[in-house]
């Protein structure tokens, strides 16, 4: 798997190169499980505790083999950055649509319309863009897993 797939596929590894990226390429690790509980909406003990135990034992051992961070006496530096990592996070802002709902939204939009105006093609296109959004949704859900 290439250094940009493990950092894409996955949410919190994405929250660490951002936090990093805003601090200089370094940060200490409390701050970082308390910047993704709060991107996360949860701030309470127990999710704290998760998101530090799931960077300690998978996701800043699995970025330091990918040579992306370093890891030394609580403190997280940033090593370096893919380039379409980089260009995937000027892009894709916090709040966008994934790709696959943009695609099953856009199948909606074109399967009612083809059905009110009655045109094949357009029904055609629906079930097209229908199956590109769950293949999309499913390869996702495998690179994050």
């Amino acid at each position: 798997m290439g250094t940009s797939s493990v950092i894409l596929g996955n949410s919190r590894r994405m929250l660490m190169i951002e936090y990093l990226r805003k601090s200089d390429g370094s940060a200490e690790l409390r701050d970082m499980v308390e910047y993704i509980a709060e991107s996360e909406g949860n701030t309470n003990r127990k999710h704290r505790k998760s998101v530090y135990v799931s960077l300690v034992q998978t996701h800043i051992p699995k970025l330091e083999r990918e040579g992306v961070i370093t890891f030394r006496h609580g403190v997280i530096t940033l090593v370096r950055v893919p380039d379409d990592v980089t260009v995937y996070m000027e892009t894709v802002m916090k709040n966008d649509i994934s790709w696959s709902s943009f695609y099953i939204g856009l199948s909606l939009i074109f399967l009612l319309t083809g059905v009110y105006i009655g045109n094949v093609h357009l029904i055609g296109a629906s079930l097209v863009y229908t199956f590109v959004g769950l293949v999309h949704k499913k390869k996702m859900r495998r690179v994050s897993g």
